[in-house]
């Protein structure tokens, strides 16, 4: 019983961490990288479709990225849609490719990055504290029923805090290492 309760907790915690690298990985950072136009989708055809399903995305260097459609028609869309996403992306056609510079960033364009991962990362915290408080009232609760004793109560909230602590570390590595690529040049 407790221990489908710690891999229910480890799965959303998991979970939550996963969501956390996936947004602060779309963050630009002044290097071009495919994950910035992950979330880009472009009207194709009347259906939203990602980038990366209606073309080629490449990085030749670590400022630009050139995008090359499978259908030269919709050059158009794909330039619109990435205007839209507002990453501050000028992209420029020439009618087969479009290719993207990536500026570098200003410090306070950086800073303000910063913060950004802190609240991510802040949200995701308390995501996990979460996790962790409903596995422990499920606890209380089986204790509460009799179905374990309070010593093995006291183990298994130890035992999810332990749990809580990986992940939230894993939290903060991961700002960590951002925020270094944030102020790297």
């Amino acid at each position: 019983m407790i221990d489908k309760i710690y891999k229910d907790a480890e799965l959303r915690m998991k979970k939550t961490t996963e969501n956390f690298e996936r947004e602060i990985t779309h963050l630009r950072t002044g290097r071009a990288s495919p994950y910035l136009l992950d979330g880009v989708k472009v009207d194709y055809y009347g259906t939203q479709v990602p980038i990366n399903q209606i073309a080629t995305i490449q990085i030749p260097e670590a400022s630009l990225i050139i995008i090359q459609p499978w259908d030269k028609s919709i050059i158009g869309e794909i330039e619109r849609a990435i205007k839209k996403t507002g990453l501050g992306l000028n992209p420029q056609s020439d009618g087969n490719v479009l290719r993207i510079p990536i500026p570098p960033l200003s410090e306070e364009r950086r800073q303000e990055l910063i913060k950004i991962v802190r609240k991510y990362a802040e949200d995701a915290r308390v995501a996990i504290r979460n996790v962790r408080r409903d596995c422990v009232e499920q606890i209380k609760k089986l204790e509460k029923n009799k179905e374990i004793s309070e010593d093995d109560s006291k183990k298994a909230e130890k035992h999810l805090q332990e749990i809580h602590d990986k992940f939230v570390e894993e939290i903060n590595e991961l700002v960590k290492n951002k925020e270094k690529e944030l102020l790297e040049e």
